[in-house]
């Protein structure tokens, strides 16, 4: 019996709804294997699959030349002045994110499971690779990060001969009837070139699929999917050992070349077999997804359950570690020519809700937001990547809604266009002007993890302080102020205020940072100058913190959003440490912070801020309401509301995060060492954690006591901060420390390693 965590998960059953397909993706191409041995349905998806619906052509709104009256008139107290900031559109939506269609591979009157055959579907974490089994059959799917295609397997395991019947399907729920599709089948010597070309109704853009059948063994000849009438066209295999699948899929204007992509992966079968093609792919994806690990030490019997079986006991040590290895997997299969959408990169439906976006001002942070201490750079590369591709709209956001130089960030972007264009009265969301430096903060946390700064990372913060410089006004106290403002997605009795915590937190943090960026000069002087002049946080008669700094807004508490401790998570402006007293007010605020609809993400939000405060117990109570609250499909992908209530990526993604933070923290000059962790996971192990001080930390631990072993990659001091003390700890670039923590007295440091003896292995020496 297999003793340690599980790396994929298994089902007894195909997927009956698409929601419960396991999941393969290489951060562009994305597929959902549904797992059915009669019909198979292997649901091609890609990031650039967005659906034409007016956004295209939506422009921000240009209300700069309203911005004087409106802020004299909100300074003076008229708050609902920010309802008049608009032009009165309606709500537009960014395009919606939608699947390709479907590889269809049917048995014509082939039995399945319930027949009495045995049946199991699985994907390994490891490899990225789904398995469907049954008697006599088996079909593997896995898509390729060195090739960029979906690779698909079909082998008689038993030595009889495949009868099968494949086809591109494009009729997939909520398909507009209107698009217009052109398929077509080829035969080539040992098989066929399967083609579709859809063009959205109205509209110039479309998209096209190619797949290259090689059929092994056997015949094949065109027809219908299976020989069934009005199928789409494709083809017919009999007699076949296995048949080999190679499919992709290109978005753009205007007919689609298929025979280059036909020619491409034709030639790549040339070259390559199954297991040349997976090879090739386990390289960059095998490394990736080992890089970082969890052993709690669960029960080896519970570690062995299907995961829908295992979902059933949300205290099981075992749910927790495959969670957290399934949420690093589909983080990593989902980011890289863009990070995570709402539904990470996978839908089965063309009604995908909120249009599948990337909503920037929580969901697409939270869901990124282990990938620094994580192990997962590629991850962060596909933020930089959504950031730079849409600095000219951001500056165009800039200038139009705010007559400023720099860059504004929008809410919503369907991964095209970076316009703010999204927005209504009860959502003013182009008031946010946050987003720039919410965006920006997992790229520093990069850099700050690898000892270097990114240029382009420099340059985009220099616009953002460059647009506080010119947004920022003068209250009557004389001191800057945010105006209009918004917390999203909170609203006082108005739709915008003053001077949010979010925006405060925002500001101070974009122009320190952009200065310490170009140290030196004058912008960097003056920067630092606004930023010392910004209003401090307020703490209300709660004594909690307040989501908007002047006095007389309340705070509505039954919120699933946390904008305004920003300042907790992700910055580090305040913490137990550093500001105790605004520690105690942002601990308040979050105690009386309400769940509102119930929403996975404002639950894991607030674990992550609690990590932060050092409460276990707050830590543990989030997870349980979603452990406990029905949020994941057997797939592991999760939902947005309790019961499996909309196909959403924000917990699936957002868990790893939350056991990290319990576990360890780090600022560039600090670690932190098991600050919150959670009542039900009390031994462990954690390994490969990278620190923002250019480290790796490998962490164990038993009821109270901890061994960690440092791996600094360059020379530094840190405060070492465990519920022991805070002690000095000098790091040296190549030189392990082994760190053992007792639950009383300081934390004993043993000296660092003689040059030239080897690292320790904590794996075999954690208690």
């Amino acid at each position: 019996m297999n003793t340690g965590p599980a790396h994929g998960t298994w089902e007894r059953e195909p997927a009956a709804r698409w929601e419960d397909a396991f999941l393969a993706g290489n951060g562009r191409h994305g597929a959902l294997v549904l797992g059915d041995p009669c019909t198979e349905r292997v649901i091609v998806t890609h990031h650039t699959l967005v659906r034409p619906n007016g956004g295209e052509h939506a422009r921000p709104p240009r209300l700069a030349p309203l911005l004087p009256s409106i802020r004299d008139r909100m300074l003076a107290g008229d708050l609902g002045a920010a309802a008049d900031f608009t032009d009165g559109r309606p709500l537009q939506w960014v395009q919606p994110f939608h699947p390709a269609f479907a590889v269809r591979v049917d048995v014509p009157g082939g039995p399945g499971p319930a027949e009495g055959r045995p049946f199991r579907r699985s994907v390994d974490f490891a490899t990225g690779v789904v398995r469907a089994e049954t008697a006599g059959r088996c079909a593997e799917v896995f898509v390729s990060r060195a090739d960029d295609v979906i690779v698909h397997r079909v082998t008689a395991t038993d030595g009889t001969e495949l009868d099968l019947g494949v086809a591109l399907d494009h009729r997939l729920p909520g398909a507009p009837a209107e698009l217009d599709v052109t398929q077509r089948a080829l035969p080539t010597e040992d098989g066929a070139v399967l083609t579709l070309h859809a063009r959205y109704p109205h509209s110039d853009r479309a998209y096209a699929g190619t797949t290259v059948v090689a059929v092994h063994g056997g015949s094949a000849e065109p027809a219908g999917a299976g020989g069934t009438p009005g199928a789409p066209p494709g083809l017919r295999v009999r007699g076949a050992a296995r048949v080999l699948l190679l499919t992709r899929v290109r978005r753009g204007t205007g007919p689609q070349d298929t025979a280059a992509d036909a020619n491409a992966l034709r030639a790549l079968l040339a070259a390559h077999s199954w297991d040349g093609l997976l090879d090739r792919h386990l390289a960059p994806h095998r490394s990736a997804y080992e890089r970082v690990s969890l052993d709690l030490r669960a029960d080896p019997r519970e570690r062995a359950l299907p995961g829908s079986e295992l979902l059933l006991k949300p205290r099981s040590p075992a749910l927790l570690e495959r969670l957290f290895a399934a949420g690093r997997y589909h983080l990593l299969s989902s980011g890289g020519l863009l990070p995570p959408r709402l539904t990470g990169l996978w839908t089965g439906d063309w009604d995908t809700a909120w249009s599948g976006a990337f909503t920037a001002n929580a969901n697409l942070n939270l869901q990124t937001a282990s990938a620094v201490a994580a192990g997962l750079p590629e991850v962060t590369a596909a933020q930089a990547r959504l950031v730079a591709g849409q600095l000219d709209d951001w500056r165009t956001n800039a200038r139009t809604i705010f007559g400023a130089r720099g860059v504004v960030a929008p809410s919503h972007t369907d991964g095209e266009s970076g316009l703010t264009y999204h927005f209504s009265p009860s959502h003013p969301l182009h008031l946010w002007t946050a987003g720039a430096d919410w965006l920006l903060k997992p790229l520093v946390d990069h850099d700050e993890t690898r000892g270097e700064r990114d240029p382009r990372t420099a340059a985009a913060l220099a616009e953002t302080a460059l647009f506080y410089e010119d947004f920022l006004t003068t209250a009557p106290d004389g001191r800057p102020a945010a105006v209009p403002s918004y917390s999203p997605e909170n609203l006082p009795a108005t739709t915008g205020a003053v001077d949010a915590a979010m925006d405060l937190s925002a500001a101070r943090h974009a122009l320190r940072t952009a200065a310490a960026y170009h140290p030196g000069g004058a912008d960097a002087e003056r920067w630092l100058a606004l930023a010392d002049r910004l209003p401090p946080h307020r703490v209300n008669p709660d004594g909690a913190l307040a989501e908007w700094a002047p006095a007389g807004i309340d705070d509505v508490y039954d919120h699933r959003h946390l904008s305004h401790l920003y300042g907790v998570w992700p910055l580090d402006e305040i913490t137990p440490y550093d500001t105790p007293d605004l520690a105690r007010a942002a601990h308040r605020a979050l105690v009386l912070r309400g769940a509102e609809d119930g929403s996975a993400h404002g639950h894991l939000h607030r674990a992550l801020i609690a990590a932060r405060l050092r409460d276990a117990g707050l830590v543990g109570r989030a997870l349980g309401r979603v452990l406990d609250g029905d949020y994941f499909h057997a797939s592991l992908m999760s939902a947005h509301y309790p019961g499996r209530d909309v196909y959403n990526a924000d917990a699936a993604h957002a868990l790893p995060a939350v056991l990290v933070e319990a576990l360890v923290q780090s600022t560039p000059t600090r670690l932190v060492l098991l600050p919150a962790p959670p009542p039900d996971c009390p031994e462990g192990g954690l390994r490969g954690i990278r620190t923002r001080f250019g480290a790796t930390v490998d962490l164990g631990w038993n009821r109270g006591r901890a061994r960690a072993v440092v791996r600094p990659t360059r020379d530094c001091r840190v405060e070492l901060r465990t519920s022991s003390g805070a002690r000095t700890l000098d790091l040296t670039a190549g030189e392990a420390r082994v760190l053992l923590v007792e639950d009383a007295g300081h934390p004993h440091i043993p000296p660092p390693p003689m040059e030239g003896t080897p690292w320790h292995d904590t794996r075999s020496q954690e208690p």
